[in-house]
């Protein structure tokens, strides 16, 4: 099943951190999760840091970035970090730094690179667009049988409010939660769905699917980086 974006880890625990709901400490303990390192290094003057040196070391509004092919949501400029965050399909922005994380065998590195001001996400307008397109989405995927190709997919959406809590920090407001949440179980059904093209019995069906779910994920991204990204600078 996916997992909330490691990118979205950092952005609410860098904010938590920053409202004074847990310490750099804590945010490293989130983000890092079962691997055993994560660092920074780009950051002018800085060298390679450890992830709890993260917060003092940069200012300004915390955004997610969650980019796909024709969608680069939350994301400003420039291209060249526009392009390294396209690659890995997510990042932080914190002011004018951007951090993109890379795997370097078992550590991941997140590297600095200068970054553009973001493009505001409204994250009521991004979580209502959710809730409509998961709706719309579900009926489309009845209507092309999904429950024949696909059983695991119904059972997720009857068993929204049954699944394990996610490394969201303390403090978080509620409505943000449970838009997390519910962007999270998209990306486990589009996760499923993908899986398995057995299903479609016509090029027609699966261009149909591919619609439905394209749209699904492109709603999950937005939804998320409204609600993981900062309020306030």
């Amino acid at each position: 099943m996916s997992a909330l974006p490691m990118s979205a880890v950092l952005c609410t625990w860098l904010d938590a951190v920053r409202a004074g709901y847990a310490g750099p400490d804590d945010l490293t303990d989130a983000v890092r999760g079962d691997d055993p390192r994560h660092l920074v290094t780009g950051l002018p003057e800085r060298g390679v840091m450890e992830l709890h040196e993260l917060p003092a070391a940069v200012a300004g509004r915390i955004s997610l970035a969650l980019p796909a092919p024709g969608d680069p949501v939350g994301l400003g400029g420039p291209p060249s970090f526009n392009l390294a965050a396209m690659d890995a399909g997510e990042a932080v922005v914190v002011g004018d730094v951007g951090l993109v994380p890379e795997e370097d065998a078992r550590t991941i590195v997140w590297r600095a690179h200068p970054a553009g001001r973001v493009p505001w996400v409204d994250e009521r307008e991004t979580a209502s667009g959710l809730r409509l397109a998961l709706a719309d989405v579900t009926r489309r995927l009845l209507d092309l049988d999904v429950a024949a190709w696909q059983p695991e997919i119904p059972d997720l959406l009857l068993n929204l409010r049954h699944r394990a809590p996610l490394p969201l920090p303390p403090g978080y407001d509620a409505r943000r939660v449970e838009t997390v949440e519910r962007a999270v179980l998209c990306l486990d059904i589009l996760e499923l769905a993908r899986a398995d093209e057995g299903g479609a019995v016509s090029a027609y069906e699966m261009e149909r699917r591919r619609s439905a779910l394209d749209d699904l994920d492109r709603a999950a991204r937005r939804a998320l980086v409204g609600a993981c990204s900062s309020r306030t600078d």
